[in-house]
Order: structure tokens, then sequence, then C-alpha cells
């Protein structure tokens, strides 16, 4: 297990792991590609508003932390970023698969995981999520998700990653806040998202191409 990690770290790690699972096509990352991913509006909470700076530097302790590295592909001249979560926090595909969501999405009852979760990863059912949560909680040798405290008119508890440390009663409130708001609509919100990363992708490559154009000019010149 790794040291506590930021929440700007944590959103940078959890865009990562989304895009490999839902959009392998577009997997690695560009940095301005990161970006967008970090501050996209649907299946996110909070909303951030990160700029590349921000998420470089992220980028860059996360490395210190073994958790993410630059690949150099042979077709893009454009250093691209991947993320090594399972091999380091030695998780399965379930469990990152909800690891993933919490990261992204906050604190989820079990219904909510399966439904966030599955993006990620296809659960048989509600059964499996609540025992790849049970492995978490019960990981070794430090535990990566926690059950809190059912508030106050709540029907489910909500699950919570650890990889901030333990949650802080700020926190704890700003969770019993949120649960009276509505959660953001999967279905709809997935599509609009998969289609930003298309057009960031065709950018990208547009990009790339100027470039690749204007060096083979100047060997006219």
């Amino acid at each position: 297990m790794p040291t506590m990690l930021s929440d700007v770290e944590i959103r940078v790690l959890g865009a990562l792991v989304e895009k490999q699972l839902t959009t392998p096509e577009y997997y690695p990352l560009t940095l301005h590609s990161l970006t967008v991913a970090c501050n996209q509006k649907n299946n996110r909470n909070p909303v951030t508003a990160y700029d590349e700076n921000t998420v470089a530097h992220a980028l860059e302790t996360l490395r210190e932390k073994s958790l993410s590295y630059v690949f150099h592909g042979s077709s893009s001249r454009v250093p691209k970023y991947k993320h090594v979560m399972p091999e380091v926090m030695q998780l399965s595909s379930p469990e990152l698969a909800v690891m993933g969501a919490l990261m992204l999405r906050g604190p989820q009852t079990l219904g909510e995981l399966r439904g966030s979760a599955s993006r990620f990863h296809e659960f048989s059912g509600l059964e499996e999520v609540e025992a790849t949560l049970n492995e978490l909680i019960s990981k070794e040798p430090e535990t990566m998700v926690v059950r809190l405290p059912r508030q106050p008119g709540q029907k489910d508890a909500r699950f919570v990653h650890l990889l901030s440390g333990p949650p802080s009663p700020e926190f704890l409130a700003e969770v019993e806040a949120h649960s009276k708001t509505s959660q953001p609509r999967l279905g709809e919100s997935d599509k609009v998202e998969k289609l930003e990363l298309q057009i960031e992708g065709l950018k990208e490559e547009f990009r790339i191409l100027q470039q690749q154009f204007a060096e083979f000019k100047k060997q006219f010149e």
C-alpha cells in the first residue's frame, strides 16, 4: 500500500483506470486527454477544474509512488500515461472496478456501486459486488475500503475507499449532505463521455499530424 494519496492524485488515478476499462482504444492517455477526463462533468463527484500543470504534478507524484508511468509508443511522439494500480495494490478485475468507481464518484451504497462499477466490470449480480467489497475491506496488509455509519433516514450504508486515509468528521458531513441530492445519471451521460473522448482523440491526432508535416516541410526549405 503506497503512502496516502491527495484528492488530485486520486482523481488522476481514477480517470486512468476508467479510460483503460471503458475506452481502451484511447488508452494510454496524453496529458491533455487525461486533464479532460479528470474534469468531465458526468460520473464525477465532485466535478473539478484542474489545469494541465496540476494534473502533470499529480502524475509525477504518482510516478514517485510507483502508481503511474510515462508510455512512449512508437506511433506517437507525445508522451502518454498509464497506471499500474492492480500490480502495486494487488487488485483483481472486480476489485479494480469497485475502487475506480469509489475514486471517481465518492461514497456509494451497494446498489449505487453495482451501477457505477458495472461500467468497468461485468458483475454477475449484487452478490458479487458485495463479495468484492468484503474482499477490499479485509485486504491485507491494509484494508482499502470501509463501510460508513448509516446516517439517520438512510436505508443503506455507504462505502468509501481509504486511499486518502480514514474519513474525517467533515468528510462524513459532506457525505450526508450529498446523499440528499440525486445521483448522476448513467446511460446517456456515458454516451456523451465517449463522444467527448473521441473528439479529444481526433484533436490529438491532428496536432501530431501538424507537427509531422512541419518537420517534413523543413526538409525542403
